[in-house]
C-alpha cells in the first residue's frame, strides 16, 4: 500500500521558514502525482502545491494563489522524497499539512483527486 509519511513540521515565527518532507517507504513516488494539502481548524482541506514525479517529463507544478512565490515543491529521486519549502510564513499558514499521492498524471487539485494520504504534520506560525 501507498502511505506517504510527512515530517518537518514545527512552530516558527512569522517570516520564518520550514521544509516539509514527504517520504515513500516500500514504493516509488516516480510516476505519481504528489500533492501537499493543509487543513486549519474549522476549515476544509485545501490544496497547496503539487507536482508530477516523472522523469524526462516537464512538470508544471501547481501552487495555490495564497502560497505562490513563498512555497516551492520539489523532489529528490535518490531519496524518494517530495519536499515543500515554505518561506515567509504567515500566521494564516498555520494548519495540519498532509502529503497525498495518486498513480498516474495529475488531473486535479482537490482532495478527491488523490487516493493515498499521510497522517499529517503540524505547522504553527506565530505573529
Amino acid at each position: 500500500q501507498v502511505h506517504p509519511v510527512e515530517s518537518g513540521g514545527g512552530s516558527v515565527q512569522a517570516g520564518g521558514s520550514l521544509r516539509l518532507s514527504c517520504a515513500a517507504s516500500g514504493y516509488t513516488l516516480t510516476g505519481k502525482c504528489v500533492g501537499w494539502f493543509r487543513q486549519a481548524p474549522g476549515k476544509e482541506r485545501e490544496g497547496v502545491a503539487r507536482l508530477y514525479a516523472q522523469d524526462r517529463v516537464i512538470s508544471y507544478n501547481y501552487y495555490a494563489d495564497s502560497v505562490k512565490g513563498r512555497f516551492t515543491i520539489s523532489r529528490d529521486n535518490a531519496k524518494n522524497t517530495v519536499f515543500l519549502q515554505m518561506n515567509s510564513l504567515k500566521p494564516e499558514d498555520t494548519a495540519m499539512y498532509y502529503c497525498a499521492a495518486v498513480a498516474g498524471g495529475c488531473v486535479g487539485n482537490s482532495v478527491a483527486d488523490f487516493g493515498y494520504w499521510g497522517q499529517g504534520t503540524q505547522v504553527t506560525v506565530s505573529s
